[in-house]
């Protein structure tokens, strides 16, 4: 039984092709910069070109939201514990999906179609600058994380591409 076409997925594998011919070196197994970055998953978010990162830079943990959720922090803390990495950018941004998101709607569609609550929840935010400092101050206060004086936060504009600090 052959696999379904799919047609971005199948643009994937054509491009993956043509950078497999001019892919670098591999790198080590700890980012370059010692820097993990947690940002939304929105696709307009270029990360790479935004920040100037290359291959090996950086670990790019990404959810909807850019929100420091129990599992961004396993994943910040294996960052920091097994892989070495000493700083923690948070990147949320402008126009966002879960601005305004209705948790709770969400959580009661999924179990009335399912039939299953899910076992995580989907928290929004009203305000992208307060929740940049909520998961600042979650990440700093993650007992698991060795690093958490440095953990910066920032908002990215999709319409320009510019990073804002958010104090």
């Amino acid at each position: 039984m052959g696999q379904p076409s799919s047609g971005a997925i199948d643009t994937f594998l054509t491009a993956n092709a043509t950078y497999v011919e001019g892919f670098p070196e591999p790198h080590d197994r700890e980012p370059e910069l010692h820097v993990a970055v947690l940002a939304c998953m929105d696709s307009r978010l270029a990360l790479f070109g935004a920040l100037g990162l290359r291959i090996g830079d950086a670990h790019l943990v990404r959810n909807a939201g850019g929100i420091a959720t129990p599992d961004t922090l396993r994943s910040l803390a294996i960052s920091q514990r097994k892989l070495n990495t000493r700083e923690v950018a948070v990147i949320q941004h402008t126009d966002c999906g879960m601005l305004d998101f209705d948790d709770a709607r969400f959580r009661a569609e999924l179990a009335a179609e399912s039939g299953q609550q899910p076992p995580w929840d989907v928290p929004g935010f009203t305000d992208v600058e307060q929740s940049v400092r909520d998961s600042v101050a979650a990440i700093r206060s993650c007992p698991w994380l060795v690093h958490r004086d440095s953990v910066r936060g920032f908002v990215f504009d999709v319409r320009t591409a510019e990073i804002t600090e958010v104090r």
